[in-house]
C-alpha cells in the first residue's frame, strides 16, 4: 500500500474514533446533567405530590418534548392518580402522584414501554435509613440515575427510523410508597395492555462496581430474554441474572399483568435511602454503557415484536419467608464470587455488634458453607431470635471468626 493512502487510511480511522468519542463525552454530559439537576437541593428529594417532584415532572415532559416525543398521558404529558399513605388509616389526606409520559409513534401493533421512577423521600419523610436526619434525600443513585438512563434512551431511539415497535416512555411516581404510578398505569395503560410486548425499568443504575456487573431480574418472565441478552452483551459488562419476575420497582405491576419485564440495577450501598445518595458519587459512564445495553435489548425485542410471556418463582418471597431473624446486612446483589458479599452493615444491629465490615465476604454460617445469596436466607432460617453461632468471614484475603447473637 502507498504511503499516502496508508497516511489517509490511518487518518480516517483516527477521524472515526474521534468522533465516537466526542459522541460519547456528550452523550455522559447530558446524563451528568439530567442527574444533578434532579438531585439538586432546589428539588428537596422529589417527595411524591410535593413541589420538587413537580418541578422533578416538569423537567422530564419538557426533556421529552425537546427529544420530539408526543405527549401520551390523559392530561398532555401527565397521568395524575391519588392514593393514601396507610390505607388503614381513615383521617389522612390522599397523596397525590403523577407519572409523565412520552410516546414514539412508529405506528406499529406492538408497543415497549421504558420505565424509571423519579420520586424519592422529601426529607426522609418515609422509609429513610437516616430517620432523624430530616435534609433533603437527594436520591442521584434512586431513581435520578435511571430517570438519566430513560433520557438518553428516549433520545437514541428517537433517531432510529426503523423500529419495529412503538416505544412509550413513563416516568412513574409514587414507587417509593408501593409502586403507585406503575400501578395506576397498569390499571389505567394510555395505550392498550394487549399491545405491551415487554416493559424495561431502571431502578438504581448508577453504581456499577468496579467488576462491572449490573443484576438483571426477570430473566425467566420471557423464554427469549436470556438469547436475546447473550447477543447484545458488551464486553465491558459482566450479568447476574435473576429470573423473578416480582421484586420491590415498577417492573412487578406490568409482570403482575402478564407482560415479560426486565429490571436493570447495580445494587444497593450504605448511602440508599440516606442523605448521602448524591450526584457527585454516581458513576456516569456506567449509567452510559448500561443505557446502551438496554437501547440495544430494545432494538431486538423491536425486531421480534412479540415474546412469550412466562410466570416465574417469586423468589423474594420465598426467601423473606424462610426466616426469622437477620444479621442486619445488605447484601451486595451484583456479587457473583463465592460466599455473599456485604454492601453494607446496618447501625446496631448483629452484624456490627459482631465486627463485620462492609464489603467482608460471608462464607459460613454455623455449619453451613455459603456459595451464594440463596445459601445465605436458607442458613438464616435454621435460627431464632437469642440464639448464638459463630460466621467465618472473608476480609482482604483474610478468614475471620466472628460470634453473633440474632
Amino acid at each position: 500500500m502507498p504511503i499516502r493512502m496508508l497516511r489517509k487510511l490511518i487518518y480516517s480511522i483516527f477521524c472515526i474514533f474521534l468522533l465516537e468519542s466526542l459522541q460519547s463525552q456528550a452523550d455522559w454530559q447530558q446524563i451528568h446533567v439530567d442527574v444533578v439537576y434532579l438531585a439538586s437541593e432546589d428539588l428537596e428529594g422529589r417527595g411524591t405530590g410535593k413541589n420538587g417532584e413537580k418541578l422533578a415532572a416538569a423537567y422530564i415532559a419538557k426533556r421529552f418534548s425537546d427529544i420530539g416525543l408526543a405527549p401520551k398521558g390523559n392530561n398532555g404529558w401527565y397521568q395524575s392518580f391519588a392514593f393514601s399513605s396507610n390505607p388503614h388509616e381513615k383521617n389522612l389526606k390522599d397523596i397525590n402522584g403523577t407519572n409523565v409520559i412520552g410516546f414514539l409513534d412508529r405506528k406499529a401493533k406492538t408497543t415497549i414501554v421504558i420505565g424509571a421512577h423519579y420520586d424519592h423521600l422529601g426529607h426522609g419523610d418515609t422509609g429513610s435509613r437516616a430517620p432523624n436526619d430530616h435534609s433533603v434525600h437527594n436520591g442521584a443513585d434512586d431513581n435520578a440515575s435511571g430517570v438519566s438512563s430513560m433520557l438518553w434512551l428516549a433520545e437514541q431511539l428517537s433517531k432510529i427510523k426503523k423500529l419495529k415497535s412503538n416505544i412509550i416512555f413513563v416516568a412513574f411516581s409514587g414507587e417509593e410508597y408501593g409502586l403507585h404510578g406503575s400501578k395506576a398505569f397498569t390499571e389505567n395503560p394510555t395505550v392498550p395492555l394487549s399491545s405491551i410486548s415487554a416493559m424495561l425499568n431502571m431502578d438504581m443504575v448508577g453504581r456499577l462496581n468496579p467488576e462491572r456487573t449490573i443484576l438483571i431480574s426477570g430473566v425467566g418472565t420471557a423464554k427469549e430474554w436470556n438469547q436475546i441478552l447473550d447477543q447484545v452483551k458488551p464486553s465491558n459488562l459482566q450479568y447476574n441474572r435473576s429470573e423473578s419476575g416480582i421484586g420491590p420497582s415498577d417492573h412487578t405491576s406490568f409482570y403482575l399483568k402478564n407482560i415479560p419485564v426486565l429490571h436493570f440495577f447495580t445494587g444497593q450501598h450504605q448511602d440508599y435511602h440516606k442523605p448521602s445518595d448524591d450526584s457527585p458519587i454516581v458513576n456516569y459512564s456506567g449509567i452510559l454503557d448500561i443505557s446502551k445495553l438496554i437501547r440495544d435489548v430494545v432494538v431486538q425485542v423491536s425486531d421480534r415484536r412479540t415474546l412469550a410471556f412466562q410466570k416465574t418463582k417469586d423468589e423474594n418471597k420465598e426467601q423473606s419467608s424462610s426466616f426469622k431473624v437477620t444479621l442486619g446486612v445488605m447484601p451486595d446483589y451484583v456479587y457473583t464470587g463465592k460466599g455473599m458479599r456485604i454492601d453494607a452493615v446496618l447501625d446496631d444491629r448483629p452484624a456490627m455488634k459482631s465486627g463485620m465490615q462492609n464489603g467482608d465476604i460471608i462464607l459460613k454460617v454455623g455449619e453451613m458453607e455459603i456459595k451464594d445469596i440463596y445459601d445465605y436466607m436458607k442458613a438464616l432460617g435454621k435460627y431464632s431470635k437469642g440464639e448464638k453461632t459463630d460466621v467465618i468471614i472473608l476480609r482482604k484475603d483474610k478468614e475471620m471468626n466472628m460470634s453473633v447473637e440474632f
